[in-house]
């Protein structure tokens, strides 16, 4: 199975500590302009030229081998990749975009193991690393904490896997699945149907049992968590719909045109939600981009996800785009 990415290289400079090498680990802690990483992404290098992870698109993991072999940090320092046209070409980096890392000798056996317990556990875990003496500790983050470095203490937020759970098996949840792995997503899918259920055959994008009402409750969703309708029938969407826009989960989207969603929110206003809850139910379900297929749904509901989930506030596109029922990503394949 996929994991997350901080679990991925944490796991294996874990793994390479218990079996005896020395490994440096890169931290991500700003950038400028476009740079190839956000904030927060993770590098290992073992001592042998080993890596887990990734900063950029190559050449600055090249730079950072031939570093460590040559020399490995033995405290933390800052490194700065990019900022003029000369080392911009050389790194590969976009144009004018600029990288720093924080490198610093990889944590030790004790802390790896309870960084990788807490995330493991559905856990937020923060690590506090003090520069000038290369002393960390861990501590319990604020939820909307992330990785803060303000040049003499790094702050690195690890968080658990992202999870989305898909009410139906049908061909958009096929691609939404494959796609959504792709950006760290463990996918579990939940479909009452026989028809639709029995075909599944999505690697890695398990197929939960039972009704989607209990697969929401089953999931204990948390802030990390999405959860997408996507049958076309009322009676099973609906039922995961009541329990998630009830629970922490960042994000609840239902397929379907304007006019059936205004009537889903009608027959939810039924039940024990509140107005507020309702309110966070985003139906029609991913953005206006004019799609048609299976795969371009897919894209557009994946593309609203991921804007939901960086904190950007999605502002309204041109009247020209989506105004036929068929131009936008949930109406399409409308029952």
């Amino acid at each position: 199975m996929m994991e997350s990415t901080d679990l991925e290289v944490l796991r294996t400079c874990l793994q390479w500590r218990q079996g005896g090498h020395a490994a440096t680990l890169a931290t991500v802690t700003q950038t400028w302009g476009s740079a190839p990483r956000p904030v927060g992404s993770l590098l290992a290098v073992r001592d042998d030229g080993r890596l887990a992870g990734s900063v950029s698109g190559g050449c600055i993991e090249v730079d950072l081998i031939e570093r460590v072999q040559a020399a490995p940090p033995a405290r933390p320092e800052v490194r700065i990749y990019g900022g003029s046209a000369e080392a911009c070409a050389r790194f590969r980096l976009p144009c004018g975009g600029t990288l720093q890392l924080v490198l610093e000798p990889a944590p030790g056996i004790a802390l790896l193991q309870a960084v990788q317990e807490a995330i493991t556990q559905r856990r937020l875990i923060g690590r506090c690393l003090d520069l000038a003496t290369g002393a960390s500790h861990l501590y319990t983050p604020h939820s909307s904490e992330t990785t803060q470095f303000d040049g003499q203490t790094l702050h690195a937020v690890h968080g658990p896997r992202w999870r989305l759970l898909v009410i139906g098996a049908g061909q958009i949840s096929r691609h939404l699945a494959q796609m959504a792995q792709a950006l760290d997503y463990q996918v579990l899918v939940c479909d009452p149907r026989e028809e639709y259920s029995a075909g599944w055959d999505v690697a890695h994008a398990e197929l939960v049992p039972g009704m989607p009402d209990d697969a929401v409750t089953a999931l204990l969703p948390d802030a990390r968590c999405a959860v997408l309708a996507l049958t076309h029938d009322p009676k099973l969407d609906d039922m995961a719909l009541l329990e998630a826009l009830k629970s922490p989960a960042f994000y609840v989207g239902a397929i379907g045109s304007s006019a059936n969603n205004m009537r889903r929110r009608e027959r939810l206003g039924l039940f024990d939600l509140s107005a507020a809850e309702i309110a966070r139910l985003h139906g029609p379900v991913g953005l206006p981009i004019g799609s048609r297929t299976p795969p371009e749904i897919a894209v557009s509901i994946l593309a609203e996800l991921a804007a939901v989930r960086n904190g950007i506030r999605l502002g309204v596109l041109p009247a020209t785009v989506g105004k036929s029922s068929a131009a936008h990503p949930s109406m399409a394949a409308v029952l």
